[in-house]
């Protein structure tokens, strides 16, 4: 093997470095995807947390802490010499019936120079494999050497395609798994349910799976049959898995944003579903061991302060804790003063007032035992992108309290504390495609300001342009939180915890997985410096 650049190359797979928790396996087409990507999975080890397939690439991404960074790149450029073609296991065949009625199925065959009938037959005739998934949960791009056509998206995008609508866009067919903007081209509907977040695999389409479209003539269900759904974009209103589940919280008024929040959720990146969870994890964790309760339980994420809540005057007399810790502001218990980072009593129908913070971006209500919202593959996390998880939090929202209770609440705790600084230094990782750029030394050299345009999804920079040395399109590729994107326009994005699975643009660099947490408290006008750490490109040659 050898190393061009920062890629180590051997037996036809370039690995790139990912930042200091993924690897970014590169092959030549689609159908090196394939194989490379069922070899990984049939040959996974300990610490392998996410195997994600794209057009030209398989992330990669590891448990530094059980597998180390040199260990896994060694293990994915074996991947094609160490398993046998025999050895691996069969794809499941997956039957999705479809009836041809899609809006555009008459005009695209004219744009093709067919017919309706032939189109359709060939759609269904063909053997589809699903290459990956991404732009939303459950969303597979399928693909199949028996399909002919190059299809073109449509000029202007719909702002509502329908859940279970069977489309084609390029060379590939897909069906959505709920309602969601889109360009491609409606050919049919299916009733097969594509996403369901309650089971033990949600996805009903996952890389590696061969697809046959099976023509009906109704949208109802065969017996036994599950119907498609749509995955509402909000939950229901009832925050709690039960109506008061054992104490309430009622939200007054929720801010410019608020939201339940975990540690997030793992290892289903492969299924199209982002990490999200906390965008300060380490600071929820802290107002959680104030309380004695669980490091994983959920709390409200709060953005730039305005939320007010009341503890529900019918509440049981038994004693509740609540802290406070991340951002910086006001903070009051009817009328009186409070300090962050310390545990409080709640009275029932005491209301809690948060003002606008003077530092940081966002502070993280815990209480003792944590909030008990449902849980959604392994998570209580609101995706505020895909629509997962409660929804955002309104005025009349009642939180209920669970049951993660650790530990007694600390009776004095020493750990040092102050609001969050106004100035970031920010360390990152070498990305995979740092290639593309004439110099990636503006990244370092600059000052850095958060723009206006900053959310979970993402935070985007101000700053000079990064010039590129390689214009061409690149193909999608898997996506982590801290990844820093560069647009065509040059200013840089780094994705947060709801940030998409899958994206085009290149990564010039990745934020360490600790200096993510700094990331959750930038504001717009925050300043921010990047500095390199490791040599996460090095490996064996």
């Amino acid at each position: 093997m050898v190393t061009h650049g920062d890629a180590v190359i051997g037996g036809g797979i370039r690995v790139r470095p990912f930042g200091e928790r993924a690897l970014l396996a590169e092959v030549d087409d689609l159908e090196a995807v394939l194989a490379l990507h069922a070899r990984l999975v049939a040959t996974r080890r300990p610490g392998i947390v996410d195997l994600v397939p794209a057009a030209q690439t398989v992330l990669v991404v590891i448990d530094p802490t059980v597998m180390p960074l040199a260990s896994a790149r060694t293990w994915v450029l074996s991947a094609r010499t160490d398993v046998a073609q025999g050895a691996l296991p069969p794809a499941r065949t997956v039957e999705v019936p479809v009836v041809y009625d899609g809006e555009d199925l008459h005009a695209l065959a004219a744009e093709l120079g067919i017919g309706v009938a032939q189109l359709t037959a060939r759609h269904a005739a063909a053997d589809w494999t699903v290459a990956f998934t991404g732009f939303a949960p459950g969303f597979g791009y399928l693909v199949s050497a028996d399909w002919p056509y190059d299809v073109p998206r449509r000029a202007r995008p719909r702002p509502r395609v329908p859940a279970g609508a069977v489309a084609l866009a390029g060379r590939f067919s897909g069906a959505y798994p709920r309602s969601t903007p889109g360009g491609w081209q409606l050919i049919g509907t299916t009733p097969a349910v594509l996403f369901d977040p309650d089971a033990a695999s949600p996805a009903l389409l996952r890389p590696g799976d061969h697809v046959r479209f099976v023509p009906t003539t109704t949208t109802t269900p065969a017996a036994g049959r599950p119907v498609a759904v749509d995955i509402p974009a909000a939950a229901p209103r009832a925050v709690s898995p039960s109506s008061r589940a054992r104490d309430g919280i009622v939200v007054c008024a929720p801010g410019p944003a608020a939201t339940v929040q975990d540690q997030g959720r793992r290892g289903v990146l492969a299924d199209g579903v982002a990490l999200s969870g906390a965008a300060d994890r380490a600071a929820l964790r802290v107002a959680n061991r104030l309380v004695g309760t669980a490091a994983t339980a959920a709390g409200v994420e709060i953005t730039m302060g305005g939320f007010r809540a009341v503890r529900d005057a019918a509440a049981s007399a038994e004693e509740l804790w609540f802290a406070l810790a991340g951002a910086w502001g006001t903070m009051r218990l009817d009328g009186r003063p409070l300090d962050p980072y310390v545990a409080h009593p709640w009275p029932a129908g005491a209301e809690l007032e948060i003002d606008t913070f003077t530092h940081g971006a966002r502070a993280y209500l815990a209480v003792r035992g944590g909030v008990a919202a449902r849980s959604l593959l392994g998570s209580r996390a609101t995706d505020t992108l895909a629509g997962l998880g409660p929804a955002p939090l309104a005025a009349g929202d009642v939180l209920g309290v669970g049951s993660d209770v650790v530990a007694p609440v600390p009776a004095l705790d020493v750990r040092p504390w102050g609001p969050p600084a106004s100035e970031l230094e920010i360390a990152v990782a070498p990305g995979p495609r740092a290639d593309r750029f004439t110099t990636v030394e503006p990244l370092f050299a600059e000052v850095w300001t958060v723009s206006t345009q900053a959310d979970r999804v993402g935070i985007r920079l101000e700053g000079p342009a990064l010039e590129r040395a390689d214009v061409s399109e690149l193909t999608s590729e898997g996506m982590l939180p801290g990844a820093i994107q560069v647009p065509p326009d040059g200013h840089p994005v780094i994705l947060g915890p709801d940030g998409p699975v899958t994206g085009g643009y290149p990564v010039v660099a990745v934020v360490t997985d600790a200096d993510r947490d700094l990331l959750g408290q930038a504001r717009p006008g925050t300043r921010l410096r990047f500095r390199r750490v490791g040599a996460a490109s090095s490996g064996p040659s």
